[in-house]
């Protein structure tokens, strides 16, 4: 195992650039972000809202909203290309479902819903490619709903894996920005309240298997749970979301009703999920998504109060500041519920992009 023995001294006290605001013509609360290709990118969010751009975001239009998802909230949100995308709404029962386009959003057609109706609640959706996706949601009878497809959503197999057991009644994931699922090297893993985390390790299915029996492969999933060192008193505490690299995988949140807080509010495994440590340095608030720029090695995580980036595998992390003199809108950095970079989303239909140059100084 790797050890965090990284020097807090060599890092600055804080770095400016920042995310320049774009216009979303809506007032919807986002959480779900999904960017393509860095000119295609989809946003979803409260009221049904879908939105799309084609240009980097230079222009974000308003799709059309599913028949009868008027009310629902659309947490999650999955883009594949500007013609197809898979959407995903949160909320007690049947308010949960998954929609899905393919012509560009003029249509939807209803793809799966909670099939737990009145209880259940959809947390996360996951998709390593446009065939093979994942559902995370709430216990129901006392066990996580984790379930697969491998037909781009029309049909969803659920897990009896008896590792899925939550740990108390009150505990479930957070639908947040999408991130509470994720798939690392090893398998699937999610985390939610009291800062219990769910590693799961790949069974010895074959490939045939995998498309052919999926519900085999399913229930003989293990999971390990884990306790995260991470903010755990009360329902609103624990891991909010999750991202993974073949370096490292790092966990982000707090509790969303002291978003000042920072005490414990990021960890990082170096060993692929197998043990976890503090961070040395936290993000200075509670977090709810974080993502990796490939291009710098750069992590950013943020949140209501703020916005942090890494440069060490999310070991250190150090304030990323408005600057005025380049043009950054006073409050730049806050105010943000989802990650999909260069994009992020926040309430009231905030919407922005990263600079190219946000990260420069910090390497």
């Amino acid at each position: 195992m790797r050890q965090l023995v990284f020097a807090a001294a060599l890092l600055p006290l804080s770095l400016s650039a920042q995310f320049t605001l774009q216009t979303s013509n809506t007032t919807a609360g986002l959480r779900g972000i999904a960017n393509v290709d860095g000119q295609i990118a989809w946003a979803s969010g409260t009221g049904g809202t879908v939105l799309k751009t084609l240009d980097g975001g230079a222009r974000w239009s308003a799709c059309a909203t599913p028949a009868g998802a008027e009310k629902l909230d659309f947490r999650g949100i999955q883009a594949f290309d500007a013609k197809t995308a898979i959407v995903m709404s949160s909320g007690k029962g049947d308010l949960s479902r998954v929609y899905k386009t393919t012509d560009g959003c003029a249509t939807w057609q209803l793809a799966f819903t909670n099939p737990d109706a009145p209880d259940g609640f959809f947390d996360a959706m996951y998709f390593t490619r446009r065939d093979e996706g994942w559902l995370l949601g709430d216990p129901v009878k006392g066990s996580f709903y984790l379930a697969s497809t491998t037909d781009a959503g029309a049909t969803w197999t659920r897990s009896k894996s008896p590792d899925l057991n939550a740990p108390a009644r009150n505990i479930g994931a957070f639908a947040a920005s999408n991130q509470s699922f994720i798939i690392s090297l090893s398998g699937p893993i999610f985390g939610g309240g009291a800062g219990y985390l769910y590693r799961g390790s790949w069974p010895g299915c074959s490939q045939s298997q995998s498309y052919n029996q999926p519900e085999l492969c399913l229930d003989r999933l293990p999971f390990d749970r884990i306790h995260l060192p991470l903010q755990a008193e009360g329902d609103a505490a624990g891991i909010f979301a999750l991202i993974a690299t073949s370096q490292a995988i790092v966990a982000v949140g707090g509790d969303y009703t002291q978003p000042g807080n920072s005490t414990m509010t990021a960890a990082v495994s170096l060993d692929d999920g197998q043990t976890w440590h503090a961070a040395m340095t936290q993000p200075h608030g509670y977090r709810s998504t974080v993502a990796y720029d490939v291009t710098t090695k750069t992590w950013i995580t943020t949140g209501p109060n703020g916005t942090d980036i890494s440069t060490d595998n999310g070991i250190h992390w150090q304030p990323l500041l408005p600057n005025p003199a380049r043009g950054d809108a006073p409050g730049a950095d806050k105010d943000w519920n989802a990650l999909s970079l260069p994009f992020v989303v926040g309430p009231k239909g905030r919407i922005a992009r990263l600079r190219t140059d946000a990260f420069q100084s910090a390497r």
